[in-house]
């Protein structure tokens, strides 16, 4: 077998080479990848640490790619993989800075038409992630309306409730209430099974 490290970065410099559109458009290749082809985390794992890499501050690209490798190997792994990430990135952007002026991009047709060309493939790449993503999280019709309203608040650019921060502290309020719910839950389907067994005795 490869060695771990080496399969990280090339696995993440390969998806930030070919991929346009920031970390959303990244979702399904780094899916694909490290979930259905090289199995290294299941699908609730990759999901939860959407969410978390999600939620902290920087590049959304680098923070997932972070969150696998120290899930996989540590610290090691996770600068192995952020290496990986931002790599192609710089080396695109540095090119881009030696060799092409905007003016130049803006002026040339061939130039010109192969941005315009990549914009709707963007577009495509950070939606379907979103809808896999909803599918595996299961999010239904009724609980559809939830990120809908938040997006529609944080859109709206009025005071206090179009702060993402808002709705970052709520989510992990509610799923911190929601998980001691369902443990009292667990705890009191347990105790009631206990009774139940003692009383057969």
């Amino acid at each position: 077998m490869k060695n771990i490290y080496w399969q990280l970065f090339s696995t993440y410099f390969k998806i930030g080479a070919f991929t346009f559109g920031g970390g959303w458009a990244m979702i399904t290749l780094i899916e694909k990848e490290i979930v259905d082809k090289k199995g290294w985390i299941d699908k609730e794992e990759f999901l939860d640490l959407l969410a978390v890499a999600q939620s902290l501050p920087g590049v959304f690209a680098v923070n997932i790619s972070v969150a696998v490798g120290d899930k996989l190997r540590g610290m090691k792994g996770a600068v192995a993989a952020a290496l990986g990430t931002i790599l192609p990135s710089f080396l695109i952007i540095l090119s881009i800075a030696l060799f092409l002026t905007p003016d130049l991009i803006k002026n040339n047709p061939t130039l010109s038409s192969i941005f315009k060309g990549i914009r709707p493939a963007v577009v495509a790449l950070i939606i379907a992630p979103v809808i896999s993503s909803a599918k595996s999280a299961g999010i239904g019709w009724k609980t559809f309306m939830i990120p809908v309203a938040v997006a529609l608040l944080i859109w709206s650019r009025l005071p206090v409730v179009s702060n993402p921060i808002l709705y970052i502290v709520l989510g992990a309020t509610c799923g911190w209430w929601w998980l001691r719910r369902h443990r009292a839950t667990l705890r009191r389907l347990e105790e009631s099974q206990k009774k139940e067994e003692e009383k057969k005795l």
